[in-house]
């Protein structure tokens, strides 16, 4: 690789990929990149221009000699990557809306990647990124998959179980978030903070957390349960714990798991601001569409800082560090999703876990947690088998798996319920789920 990186990023005219350039251009002097590849579809040709444009204002300002390329030609990008991510949204923020909307018809939290949505989102993207594997597989062999293309869980699930792909990692900036959230409340630098994380995608735990080696849990259990230091995201509401419960728990939940231990106070929440200001995919579309004047600026040569209030604060230095730690043979400690090769004793060992990994050349290495504590076994374990049962169902097209994978998610209350939402859902995704339709028709 001593000719320098080739970079290719599916999904290329996302909002966020000004926060990825950014991050390759303050590591350059490890990790140098020499070709970037902005890749999109039709339907966001425009964002893409933009985009890449002000990507290579970015790089002209840095005086850097890394070339920027923008193309909706996947496979033309794809030959002899080093590193390919993925960050694209099937059906755009459309289908975010339609997630989060018909779920509240039915009382039901309607969400990104949990629940109903999640679901959705999941059976959308999973033949998408499988086809994409299928080019890796045949033009860039040797490339690293790092996806953050949610559900990050069960996409990595996916990948794992159905391509021939071995070098994927999936990636997400909740623990990130956490640990920045952690730091912040106890005053303290985040590189001084360690946590030890192990779970799922948007279902891990903070096990245990030390500060310069020393554990400080309690201190950070008792933090938690300070209703004015409610760790969250830009995208969850920061609903303070019950701190007994907090106490009771002795690990640090992520914000995410607010839709399992408050369900009926999320729903509450979500119905009146559905109503107010809309659902979030309408909050975000609102907030792009801001960004994107931004990025048309042709004096806008940094990462604008609006960009923060989009939700995925940290994702490029996530990412960026990633790419940066198997390059350079590292072995710093990261959280990503990665096989659980018995990291987690509860969870089967061929199955995509999120769980603190040495980085290495050849991926990610697990660290061995054990068990998780019995409290939170079970949430894990059957949020393992709704994504299970959601993966089969995206893959193979069949309506009763995928009934079942709604029935199965703890935020969905019958089986009755399930199929009213199945069946609008499905005929709302229509376009996007051509796996259920060809057999219908057929």
């Amino acid at each position: 690789m001593s000719k320098g990186v080739k970079i290719v990023t599916i999904g290329g005219g996302s909002s966020y990929t000004p926060e990825l350039v950014e991050g390759f251009i303050k590591r350059y002097d490890e990790l140098p990149v020499r070709e970037l590849w902005l890749v999109d579809i039709e339907a966001g040709k425009e964002k893409l221009e933009i985009v890449g444009n002000l990507a290579k204002r970015m790089v002209a300002k840095a005086g850097l000699p890394i070339e920027v390329h923008l193309t909706l030609d996947r496979r033309e990008a794809l030959k002899g990557a080093d590193f390919v991510t993925t960050q694209f949204r099937v059906g755009l923020l459309e289908a975010r809306a339609k997630d989060e909307k018909i779920p509240l018809k039915y009382n039901v939290i309607g969400q990104e990647t949990n629940g109903p949505g999640g679901l959705f989102k999941g059976l959308r993207t999973i033949p998408v990124i499988l086809e994409i594997c299928k080019d890796i597989e045949e033009l860039c062999p040797e490339a690293w998959l790092v996806n953050f293309t949610n559900p990050a869980g069960m996409v990595t699930e996916s990948i794992l179980r159905y391509s021939n792909i071995k070098k994927v990692v999936g990636l997400c900036n909740v623990p990130i978030g956490m640990r920045m959230g952690i730091a912040k409340s106890l005053n303290v630098e985040p590189e001084r903070v360690q946590v030890n994380f192990a779970g799922l995608n948007h279902m891990v735990y903070g096990l245990d957390t030390f500060v310069d080696g020393v554990s400080v849990q309690e201190q950070v259990i008792e933090a938690m349960a300070n209703p004015d230091n409610a760790l969250t995201m830009k995208n969850i509401s920061g609903l303070s714990w019950e701190p007994d419960f907090i106490r009771g728990l002795g690990v640090i939940p992520c914000g995410y798991h607010r839709y399992y231990y408050k369900t009926d106070e999320m729903l509450q929440e979500e119905v009146e601001k559905a109503e107010t200001e809309g659902t979030r995919a309408e909050v975000v579309q609102r907030l792009e569409k801001e960004l994107f004047e931004l990025y048309k600026d042709e004096t806008l040569d940094i990462k604008p800082p609006q960009l923060e209030k989009r939700g995925g604060a940290y994702y490029s230095d996530a990412a960026c560090s990633l790419i940066n730690s198997i390059y350079n043979d590292k072995r710093d400690i990261q959280p990503v999703n990665t096989r659980n090769n018995g990291a987690i004793a509860s969870i089967p060992e061929d199955s995509a876990v999120e769980v603190n990994c040495v980085i290495t050349k050849d991926g990610p290495k697990p660290i061995s947690v054990g068990d998780l504590p019995v409290a939170v076994r079970g949430l894990v374990q059957q949020i393992k088998s709704f994504e299970r049962v959601a993966a089969e169902a995206a893959v193979t097209g069949d309506y009763n798996t995928a009934l079942l994978a709604m029935t199965i998610n703890p935020l969905v209350p019958s089986d009755k319920i399930a199929k009213q939402i199945l069946d609008e859902m499905l005929e709302a995704h229509k376009e996007h789920l051509p796996q259920f339709f060809t057999k219908i028709e057929a």
